[in-house]
């Protein structure tokens, strides 16, 4: 299930890491095909997807544009 569609969308940085898992993998890309296109380590790739708490924010910003993905923030009870 992808977190950022549900109600209690990101909660951690596990949730964020398993959501940018799913979509790499379902537009069928490699992690070195991935960092490639990002211009990101593979191994920030990889501690990004498994919920490494402590990330660069640039580096983050263009592993979720390159995936089509956003980052939002709201309020949690949606005013």
């Amino acid at each position: 299930m992808d977190p950022s569609t549900t109600t209690g969308g990101i909660r951690s940085a596990a949730d964020l890491g398993r959501v940018i898992r799913e979509r790499r993998k379902r537009d069928g890309l490699t992690l070195v095909e991935t960092a490639g296109l990002t211009n990101v380590g593979v191994r920030f790739l990889s501690e990004l997807e498994n919920g490494k708490p402590t990330v660069r924010l640039d580096k983050l910003l263009r592993v979720l544009g390159a995936l089509g993905l956003e980052l939002r923030a709201g309020d949690r009870d949606g005013r």
